[in-house]
């Protein structure tokens, strides 16, 4: 049993043994001390390699699959961002998306890459001519025409990533794109600004997959450490 299913089954006692004592009147001492619970594993976020990604992605044969995946992977959305996007945000000319009530119903403005905003202009094209507000509509069922839902595209993902063979998840975009930037040497307070993370910590996990930026910043570090240092003479 994992610890989070024990934390769960703890709580229960405790919750029980609470209203036991405090809405039937038992006089009964809570044998579940407060505060005990065991520690739960807190995984890395996984990101996806180059070479998976780009064979994920070229199983995508949807204009609107593939602006959603790269606003997810290039601008790094949430799902539920993504479906909340409105015509009227998307600001080509500044190259810049405003991101209106994301999580903790905040603002804020993110950047879009020129291919990401290529794949967008080619969904838009032939997005058909609504009223609806919502850029990214359900094209076929009972819902065609309308905007689509967090589980419409959770299921675009699978379908794709079943067809690769790449676990791709859309969350795991948004890690995949926090650790690229990451690797290309960019600022981890820019990072968390642009992911809309509240602490500066939920962040610096993505510092720990960010094996290339390490790697890089060791090497150009200890070149001046020699240099100062000079102990042996090299070759």
């Amino acid at each position: 049993m994992v610890p989070r299913t024990i934390n769960c089954h703890i709580s229960s006692i405790r919750g029980f043994y609470s209203y036991l004592k405090d809405e039937e009147g038992v006089s009964i001492e809570n044998p579940v001390v407060t505060g005990l619970m065991l520690r739960e594993p807190h995984p890395l976020p996984r990101y996806i390699p180059d070479s998976e990604l780009e064979l994920f992605l070229s199983y995508v044969t949807s204009k609107r699959d593939l602006a959603i995946f790269m606003l997810m992977l290039r601008c790094g959305l949430r799902v539920q961002e993504v479906i909340n996007l409105t015509l009227d945000v998307i600001d080509y000319r500044r190259s810049q998306i405003l991101v209106r009530a994301g999580k903790g119903a905040k603002d804020r403005i993110v950047f879009i890459s020129k291919d990401a905003a290529v794949t967008l202009a080619g969904y838009l094209r032939e997005r058909p001519v609504t009223a609806q507000k919502q850029i990214f509509l359900a094209e076929k069922g009972r819902c065609k025409g309308e905007p689509i839902s967090v589980r419409a595209i959770q299921k675009r993902v699978e379908l794709y990533a079943k067809q690769s063979g790449v676990p791709v998840t859309s969350h795991r975009l948004r890690h995949t794109m926090a650790t690229q930037l990451l690797n290309a040497n960019a600022d981890l307070v820019s990072i968390q600004e642009i992911l809309g993370h509240t602490k500066i910590k939920t962040t610096q996990h993505y510092s720990k997959l960010s094996n290339q930026k390490a790697q890089r910043d060791y090497f150009q570090a200890m070149e001046v450490v020699m240099a100062k240092t000079n102990i042996i003479q090299l070759e």
